[in-house]
């Protein structure tokens, strides 16, 4: 397996396959970087090198009892974009993903990026307080850490079997194969990880970090997504990054990226063209 090592002897694991200019995958919680197969292999065929890791705690890198935040996530990728000397990389984040992205390429700087993408991700910030109204109650992050500690395995099978995908959506036939495929990842990771990560996706304040992102930036939300809401996430960043397009799906869940993996991999395509 392809590992780096951090500072604080995480071992992360990753995949590097291709030549070309980089595409950096980051995934969402609490997934691996398989959750990027279909782009991995689309952007591969491309012509593009495509570079995704599994997130401490997450997939094949170490379950670290410590260190799972958005500062920690940002360091790992900073790591791994210098071990392998990416330049001129493109970054796509998926949910938590797309945090980790923005908060990279703000903490980090933008030397190495050339351009950045969220997809269905948690910027500017999910939890409702006085400043976000929008946001959603703590009560339910509260709720899915319950499910984390005490029935994860179960709460695994019923997210992706619901809202992460739309199958609860009337007409909406759902995939055994893609929901058990999420099961199989979920449960690859560390539950203690799995139980922080909350609190880091939820909770952490993108908003600055946004501001100070100056690369050409592609927001994509579906409107129906139910995990992260879209009039409270993908409009918002979009605003407040300095160069930000934004792009709306009518009616494509959170998990876009594998249930309309064909319609988000061309148009990604055409804007890195573009």
């Amino acid at each position: 397996m392809s590992t780096i090592t951090t500072t604080d002897g995480t071992e992360i694991f990753y995949k590097d396959w291709g030549t070309g200019q980089p595409i950096v995958f980051s995934h969402g919680w609490p997934l691996s970087s398989d959750d990027w197969d279909a782009q991995l292999m689309f952007f591969l065929q491309h012509g593009y090198r495509v570079v995704a890791h599994d997130r401490r705690g997450h997939g094949r890198s170490t379950q670290t009892s410590d260190g799972h935040d958005m500062d920690h996530y940002a360091d790992d990728l900073a790591a791994l974009t210098a071990h392998l000397d990416l330049r001129e990389a493109i970054h796509v984040g998926h949910s938590t993903g797309g945090g980790e992205v923005v908060h990279y390429i703000a903490r980090h700087g933008e030397e190495r990026v050339a351009r950045a993408v969220l997809i269905s991700a948690v910027p500017p910030i999910m939890v409702q307080t006085e400043s976000n109204p929008g946001g959603l109650p703590r009560s339910v992050f509260d709720d899915i850490q319950t499910q984390v500690a005490t029935r994860r395995s179960q709460f695994y099978r019923d997210l992706p079997s619901t809202a992460f995908y739309g199958f609860n959506r009337e007409g909406v036939e759902p995939v055994e194969a893609i929901i058990q495929n999420w099961w199989r990842q979920g449960m690859m990771g560390g539950a203690k990880a799995h139980y922080d990560g909350v609190v880091a996706f939820s909770q952490t304040d993108f908003t600055e970090d946004l501001t100070k992102i100056t690369v050409p930036a592609l927001v994509m939300h579906g409107d129906d997504d139910q995990v992260v809401p879209y009039a409270d996430s993908g409009p918002l960043s979009a605003e407040l990054l300095q160069n930000g397009t934004l792009k709306t799906y009518a009616g494509f869940p959170h998990g876009m990226p594998t249930t309309q993996a064909d319609t988000i991999n061309a148009d990604l395509l055409e804007w890195l063209r573009s």
